[in-house]
């Protein structure tokens, strides 16, 4: 696969992988196959940009995407920020929102994060291949520091308490999720739908394109609530395709 010119630079090529089939982790007696960016393979970030937009994602420092042979259930989506009107669901909970202060900042290891994380897990997803986690499991998750990762935190201003974290990374045309922890108790203020709504608006303010939101998996109820936010943009047979 060929990364675009860039000025003087010549078109190289990029290192994939195919893994092995496996079972599918979010479709019963489903296999699945990824392709794999070769991990000696640091691209920078508008190489990194321009893979979000060919519909791949990342975990930690593994960039990827499925390459399944019967499937094709994952699709990866994007908000276009300008475009996206709210439905009644979403613009209450934006309301509710608002009693949270929130910060933006730099992605790093701290404590706090990790035990909310810890927390998250725990409550959450015990039954899933990230329970029980540890700190090294986090940073292998959630950090990078080859690009601009970021932190959206969301504080109860009653006491000062960080209730819920976004990871995303600015591309070069827009904000990539990358995963929303939260504290359960505050579950009812629906913090991952909160979040997404906070990273388009914080879009639309610094002028970029997009939010990318990982993939759409209709079939599969964890991610179901991705298909909420319309219009969206689904990447189809390698090209955007725009879903109303």
């Amino acid at each position: 696969m060929d990364k675009p010119q860039n000025n003087s630079q010549q078109n190289t090529k990029l290192d994939f992988y195919a893994t092995p089939a496996h079972p599918c982790p979010y479709l019963e007696q489903k296999d699945s196959k990824t392709l794999f960016l070769n991990p000696e393979i640091h691209p920078n970030a508008p190489i990194y940009s321009w893979l979000i937009d060919k519909g791949f994602r990342r975990s930690g420092d593994h960039i990827y995407r499925p390459h399944c042979d019967d499937c094709a259930a994952c699709i990866s989506i994007r908000v276009k920020a300008e475009n996206f009107e709210p439905n009644k669901q979403q613009r209450r909970c934006f309301k509710k929102g608002r009693k949270f202060t929130t910060k933006i900042h730099p992605a790093s290891f701290d404590n706090q994060h990790y035990q909310l994380f810890e927390s998250y897990i725990n409550t959450r997803h015990a039954d899933g291949d990230m329970y029980p986690t540890s700190e090294k499991q986090y940073k292998d998750f959630i950090l990078c520091d080859w690009l601009n990762c970021q932190f959206l935190d969301f504080y109860d201003p009653t006491n000062s308490q960080l209730i819920a974290c976004c990871v995303f990374d600015q591309l070069n045309n827009g904000l990539s999720a990358v995963y929303t922890f939260f504290d359960p108790d505050y579950s009812k203020y629906s913090p991952g739908r909160l979040a997404v709504l906070n990273l388009i608006e914080n879009c639309r303010q610094m002028s970029l394109d997009y939010v990318y939101l990982g993939y759409w998996i209709k079939g599969c109820q964890k991610m179901s609530y991705k298909g909420e936010y319309r219009p969206i943009e689904c990447f189809i047979n390698d090209r955007w395709v725009s879903l109303n």
